[in-house]
């Protein structure tokens, strides 16, 4: 049974949350700070709760700012819808209830008062008394005719049946139900033998009237059948030490105050099948006198139990762990969990590569949460909770950024046995391709109260920002996808350069290695952060850098010098010829740019640029054309041109510029 929608009304923060679609596996929630994600996934709980989780408090539960109504008595707890709930049903769903109700969804809601309620929808409609008249009224008719004389008439007995739902329509069900059926079977006999009419009328009243019981026992079925909503806090974590006789007393004695700080510890022992009492009990058991083989035996037996169940939990966890926290083998840290007994005590403790042994809680914040998660997931799943829908209050906040991304993946393999709903903050927690099951959770007026977008839609653009930010990296990873990388100034650059080394690729002059990915950095001054990252990733990186004052600028930072080294900065003055101190890459195509713009731009420097040939292109056009001047206008008029041109419509002068500037590349990423 997978849930297909909900809607969560009532509920603290969210009056009334809109209709909330969910995918059958993977389904996240993303919004700011107090948009009501965690009412949202605290209300879906209660669903079906596992049943020792407390259910709703009006007091605390139902909007504080509308309370007045409860305690004035205008609304009931018992009428107040807080969660409803449509599921799919799956395979193994159909085959507990008959046919006629396996297209159905199955309904359910919980009331503030924590009543229950459940239904089928898409299936035929219970029979009403109004429905049924006309037909009760034919058959008793046709049975009256046929009765013997002085006895009481079916129709008489009719009337009584339904003397008491007269004043309006009525569902045909429990008692009502169980009455005409009584009744039409009694009269069954009289119908006259023969009259296909009347067989078949009998035979339709008969299953309308026992619709409503087979409606109900296919409810029953399926209400038994209704995943447990698994709800998993930050909050939740398994202890390093526990004192198994302290922890026994609190749970018999029910002196639990602090209910999350001994759920996690609670979890491992049910992982482990012990109660906190019986592990108590086997630490301080003595061992009976070697006279006593059967006592001996029974001794041996019950501690080789604990070790084994131990040891068996330990692998487990260290497993599902291992995965998350060290994908990599070559790079595995060999932590490996071991839950041990000693006397009264029981530790949970990693061994690291070394074979020392440390407590959990001195390794790091999210190796704690990721233990403490698959120890609760584990423990839950195992008992009535298997099957479980997951529901995940911003899970592996803890974690480093890549790390969450493995995580992703482990919450993605999950999900196909357990349902997952999870909220995030965090752009690693989502994938780029997992943008159709995102849900946008926002609060932009208190007054109206949490929403929920199927869409990627919000009024307030925080509520986006884990997206963008998903996509962003996304968009960054897109840059190590090459192994040599030359990294430009600009996007006009970047136009420049892919443009003129395909005209000559294709005039065959020259030929730009087509594995080097161009880049644009944005600024000169960004090109040092992007050649930083790339080496980071083992990649082979060069830049081109203008000759002007931020190219220069840029060239000189130390730091770019030791990643690249000088025989991978490339500087434009070195290209062009005479040589231009003062160089950008616009002065390594003069002779097409020139007419170009005046053109296209209608800034004619024609005159200028002969009387100051030593005077960068771009300081001439802008001098002359001032705010009409653009250097994108002028590269996407170039980009344009070369369409339609070829390289020998280059000047001689540009294409031995140019065939040295890709020779130049090439040779450096190499």
């Amino acid at each position: 049974m997978r849930l297909k929608k909900a809607r969560i009304t009532n509920y603290r923060s969210v009056r009334d949350s809109g209709w909330i679609e969910f995918e059958p596996n993977k389904t996240i929630l993303v919004g700011p700070n107090e948009a009501g994600k965690s009412a949202l996934l605290k209300a879906l709980q209660q669903i079906n709760a596992p049943s020792d989780i407390a259910g709703f408090d009006a007091l605390r539960d139902y909007p504080r700012g509308s309370y007045n109504d409860i305690t004035t008595k205008r609304l009931k707890p018992e009428d107040i819808k807080v969660a409803v709930a449509h599921f799919e049903l799956g395979d193994g769903d159909k085959e507990t209830i008959e046919s006629e109700f396996r297209s159905g969804t199955y309904v359910c809601g919980r009331n503030l008062d924590n009543s229950w309620w459940h239904d089928l929808e898409g299936v035929p409609e219970r029979a009403t008394t109004e429905e049924l008249k006309k037909d009760l009224a034919r058959f008793a008719a046709h049975v009256d005719s046929r009765q013997k004389e002085g006895e009481t008439l079916p129709s008489k007995e009719l009337d009584g049946i339904l003397a008491a739902y007269k004043d309006r329509n009525y569902y045909v069900q429990d008692e009502l139900a169980t009455n005409l059926v009584a009744w039409l079977e009694k009269h069954y006999a009289l119908v006259e033998e023969g009259n296909e009419k009347e067989e078949e009328r009998h035979t339709r009243l008969l299953d309308r009237c026992q619709y409503a019981g087979r409606l109900k026992t296919a409810r029953l079925a399926l209400r038994k059948r209704l995943p447990v909503f698994v709800l998993f806090s930050n909050y939740f974590r398994v202890r390093p030490l526990i004192h198994l006789d302290h922890l026994a007393t609190r749970v018999e004695q029910n002196l639990l105050d602090d209910a999350q700080y001994d759920y996690g510890n609670q979890c491992l022992l049910k992982l482990l099948g012990f109660t906190a009492r019986e592990l108590s009990n086997l630490g301080k058991a003595t061992e009976p006198s070697v006279k006593d083989a059967d006592a001996q035996k029974k001794y041996r037996d019950q501690l080789d139990n604990r070790a084994y169940q131990l040891n068996a939990a330990s692998v487990r966890l260290t497993d599902q762990i291992v995965k998350v926290w060290n994908p990599n083998p070559e790079r595995a840290e060999a932590s490996r969990l071991r839950i041990t007994a000693d006397g009264q005590y029981l530790k949970v403790v990693v061994e690291d590569g070394l074979g020392v042994e440390i407590e959990l809680d001195q390794r790091s914040e999210g190796f704690q949460w990721l233990v403490s998660f698959f120890v609760v997931f584990f423990s839950e799943s195992e008992d009535n909770h298997a099957n479980a829908i997951l529901l995940l209050d911003e899970p592996g906040m803890s974690l480093h950024a890549l790390k969450q991304r493995d995580f992703r993946n482990t919450i993605s393999i999950l999900s196909e046995s357990n349902q997952t709903v999870y909220t995030t903050h965090s752009p690693f927690l989502v994938g780029p391709n997992e943008l159709d099951v995102v849900r946008v959770v926002e609060m932009a007026d208190r007054k109206v109260g949490t929403k929920v977008h199927t869409t990627i839609t919000a009024a307030d653009p925080a509520a986006l920002l884990p997206l963008q930010e998903a996509l962003g990296y996304d968009l960054a990873q897109s840059l190590f996808a090459q192994q040599r990388n030359l990294i430009l100034e600009g996007l006009t650059d970047f136009w420049y350069l892919e443009a003129t080394a395909e005209m000559l690729r294709v005039g065959g002059v020259a030929d730009l290695n087509d594995k080097i990915a161009l880049i644009s950095a944005n600024t000169a001054s960004k090109v040092v952060y992007f050649a930083t990252i790339l080496i980071a990733h083992n990649l082979k990186v060069a830049a081109l850098l203008d000759s002007d004052n931020a190219g220069d600028q840029a060239a000189k930072q130390e730091v770019l010098v030791h990643r690249l080294g000088a025989k991978r900065i490339l500087r434009t003055m070195d290209f062009t010829d005479p040589p231009r101190p003062r160089a950008e890459i616009e002065d390594l195509l003069r002779d097409v740019l020139i007419p170009l713009a005046a053109t296209e731009l209608g800034i004619d420097i024609a005159a200028e640029a002969a009387a100051t040939p030593e005077k960068p292109l771009v300081d001439l056009l802008t001098a002359k054309g001032g705010a009409n001047f653009s250097k994108y206008k002028l590269a996407k008029a170039y980009v344009r041109w070369t369409r339609d041109h070829s390289a020998q419509d280059l000047s001689q002068t540009e294409r031995d510029a140019w065939a040295k500037l890709i020779a130049a590349i090439n040779a450096a990423l190499k």
